[in-house]
């Protein structure tokens, strides 16, 4: 079954990480929610923290599944938190990825700030290989919300 997933992410530190993680689930053919370009993000930022919102809203719309991709910074992001209460009160699936290992554009790694979304499955993504096996996570976590 296709699932159109919601990718959660800080943006500003993880966004290089989330794009490995991302691409990863488009070239399998998939699609994925929650991605924007650089310059469409700086617009929607520039409405405040009511496009902001809006955005994330609108973007959840039509997914089953919201996989919350952990770096340093995830856990103090304002925008992840209301992204996991918005896909909770959607009944998405949820899962939570480490991210940390992924090394950025400039080739460094981080740690992770936790493990989030609490309570939901967590894996990790160099570790758990991720690449091959995101698909099944996905699935799983869909299933187990009924979805």
């Amino acid at each position: 079954m296709a699932r159109r997933v919601f990718f959660s992410f800080e943006y500003e530190h993880d966004v290089s990480r989330a794009n490995v993680v991302r691409n990863s689930w488009v070239t399998q053919g998939k699609e994925a929610a929650g991605f924007v370009d650089a310059a469409a993000f700086e617009k929607v930022k520039k409405g405040g923290d009511a496009a902001i919102k809006k955005w994330i809203r609108d973007q959840l719309k039509g997914t089953s599944v919201t996989v919350v991709l952990v770096g340093l910074h995830t856990c103090s992001s304002k925008y992840v938190k209301y992204e996991i209460e918005q896909s909770i009160e959607k009944e998405n699936g949820l899962l939570g990825i480490d991210i940390s290992k992924i090394k950025d554009f400039n080739g460094k790694t981080t740690e992770r700030c936790d493990k989030i979304p609490k309570g939901y499955p967590f894996y990790l993504w160099n570790n758990d290989d991720g690449r091959k096996n995101l698909g099944n996570w996905i699935e799983k976590a869909a299933k187990k919300a009924g979805n």
